[in-house]
């Protein structure tokens, strides 16, 4: 993912929280797309995720993590909230990090705000299908963000 700064209205992070507030998120940047995939684990997840190097983000509060059991050699560990149970973030298992290095983690972006994810590129990915190598194909054609009308 190419990470773009987060420079509205002179707001240099981006912070996000779980239900509860134990967990709190802050990015250095802004993603410049979410995948909103709909692969088994992240639809029941509730999740929308941004990709970032982990040195963009930080996680403050205690979270418990899952590694699904329907994989063989899962790559990612999704962490949720201790006390409420929000999806917060998945870091990238040991297996994994062996392979891939220690380059990635995921962000759920349904933490964030509504209007600090206007403008970002919202994307759908086939993840029922996607076999676990190359690319992801999509469901359909991405979205961008738009914050809803309040009075509706």
């Amino acid at each position: 993912m190419t990470a773009v700064p987060f420079s509205g209205m002179g707001v240099a992070m981006l912070s996000l929280s779980c239900h509860c507030g134990q967990v709190r998120i802050e990015l250095a940047t802004r993603p410049d797309y979410i995948n909103q995939c709909n692969c088994s684990l992240c639809s029941k997840a509730g999740a929308r995720w941004a990709y970032l190097d982990p040195s963009q983000a930080s996680v403050a509060g205690t979270t418990h993590g899952y590694c699904r059991t329907d994989k063989g050699d899962p790559a990612a560990q999704v962490r949720f909230c201790a006390n409420c149970g929000c999806t917060t973030h998945f870091v990238l298992t040991d297996s994994a990090v062996a392979k891939f290095g220690n380059g990635m983690m995921g962000v759920n972006m349904r933490l964030a705000e509504e209007g600090d994810l206007v403008g970002i590129e919202l994307r759908f990915p086939d993840g029922r299908a996607w076999s676990g190598e190359g690319d992801f194909g999509y469901v359909r054609e991405p979205v961008t963000i738009w914050q809803r009308d309040k009075s509706v």
